[in-house]
């Protein structure tokens, strides 16, 4: 479903994202993984070591996603619990009211976060705003590059903090690019 995440490049997402796309996922990719499609032809620009998926509070959605992770064979958690059974809409329901992060797992140190949260945005600004980077024939939502810049701001964790702060050139650059369609 995703692909590995340690050089933060989000271009080996679609390759197993199809998943996400058959079961009808809405999703918008965020985080230093979503920057990087940004970057000059896609490089990798920032390293990280997860992906970040937004998902709307939708019960139906979150299902959805936790089924298209099941059948790409990769495990679900909550916090150092895996994610009970059965995976259905009510369960969804207490994540969503909890804003509960699921964390996906998988081959080669995988780790993907499923989010209901990103700070100083709701989910339908977000995909409203979003572009779609057609990577292998898969289009990937993701994130305007300033949506994730001000929600990092907005976060005022160190963590973000010193991202912006070691990459504040580059963030720069990229943000001046013009867009492309």
């Amino acid at each position: 479903m995703f692909g590995s995440p340690r050089t933060g490049d989000a271009s080996s997402l679609p390759a197993r994202s199809r998943e996400l796309h058959r079961h009808g996922v809405r999703y918008v990719l965020i985080g230093v993984s979503g920057a990087n499609l940004y970057g000059p032809a896609g490089q990798a620009i920032f390293t990280t070591d997860d992906i970040d998926l937004f998902m709307p509070p939708d019960a139906d959605n979150l299902v959805g996603a936790w089924r298209a992770c099941e059948a790409a064979a990769l495990e679900l958690w909550l916090g150092d619990e895996p994610l009970d059974q059965p995976r259905d809409r009510w369960l969804a329901e207490r994540v969503i009211e909890r804003r509960t992060l699921t964390r996906v797992t998988g081959p080669n140190a995988l780790l993907v976060d499923l989010t209901l949260v990103m700070k100083g945005f709701d989910f339908e600004t977000v995909w409203d705003a979003r572009r779609d980077f057609l990577i292998d024939g898969v289009p990937v939502p993701t994130a305007r590059l300033l949506h994730k810049v001000e929600s990092k701001q907005a976060t005022g964790c160190d963590k973000d903090k010193l991202f912006l702060a070691t990459h504040f050139d580059a963030l720069q650059q990229l943000l001046k690019k013009p867009e492309e369609p």
